[in-house]
């Protein structure tokens, strides 16, 4: 897990205010209390809008968003019927803008409304933030109890990560858990892992160090269980 803890913070936009928190991700069986799920399940239960952040390189992000309302429904079916937003993230991602259209296709099938964000750049955060403050308005202003609030303004801390570079023969071998999230798929080919990679080995510099240790075209890179040409 990267969060433990609920992470409370205030955003405030011009005379505005609302307190957010991030909520540990949830697992198949949270229910049941698999993975600390009864534990970051009471804290949801007294939220008043949940926002589901879905990773836009799943390969089944509808599915992802219904599995977790299956675990919130089983919890507490009122957990369910909570107003909710959905936001998509990782749209940065390279060859992500020509599958936006069938991603919000999809979810429009299942009868659900989708924003589009990247953490990364910032890019559609000014809309999720105006779509949450427009349905608070709608559900009452009582502030979530439980949750200490922070004395400032949230602001999420850049990315930091060891990355280092060595080389097993003629394999450049990248030493960099961070990386290994945002490979995703069974059968993963190296056209597909460097589109997936390709944004964060820029923002961690990993280019810059691939270079540096001699990386020429045609190189085999390794990242813990996968291997691509440079």
């Amino acid at each position: 897990f990267t969060t433990l803890e609920p992470i409370p913070g205030v955003v405030r936009q011009g005379q505005r205010e609302f307190v957010i928190a991030e909520i540990p991700g949830l697992i198949e069986g949270a229910h049941l209390g698999k993975g600390l799920g009864h534990d970051f399940l009471r804290h949801i239960v007294r939220t008043r809008v949940l926002v589901h952040l879905i990773d836009g390189s799943s390969a089944a992000p509808v599915e992802d968003m219904l599995r977790i309302n299956n675990e919130l429904s089983l919890y507490d079916p009122d957990l369910a019927r909570k107003p909710q937003i959905v936001a998509v993230n990782k749209i940065d991602i390279p060859g992500m803008e020509e599958l936006l259209s069938d991603i919000r296709e999809e979810f429009r099938n299942a009868g659900i409304d989708v924003l589009f964000i990247s953490a990364e750049t910032g890019k559609g955060i000014q809309a999720l933030t105006d779509e949450i403050l427009k349905l608070l308005e709608t559900v009452g202003k009582s502030v979530p109890t439980g949750l200490k609030l922070p004395a400032t303004v949230f602001r999420p801390q850049p990315v930091k990560t060891d990355v280092t570079v060595t080389r097993e023969g003629d394999v450049y071998v990248l030493h960099a858990p961070a990386l290994e999230r945002y490979i995703t798929g069974d059968d993963v080919s190296g056209y597909e892992i460097r589109r997936q990679l390709q944004k964060p080995m820029e923002r961690y510099g990993v280019i810059e160090l691939l270079e540096k240790a001699g990386i020429e075209s045609g190189d085999t890179v390794r990242c813990g269980d996968y291997e691509w040409e440079w």
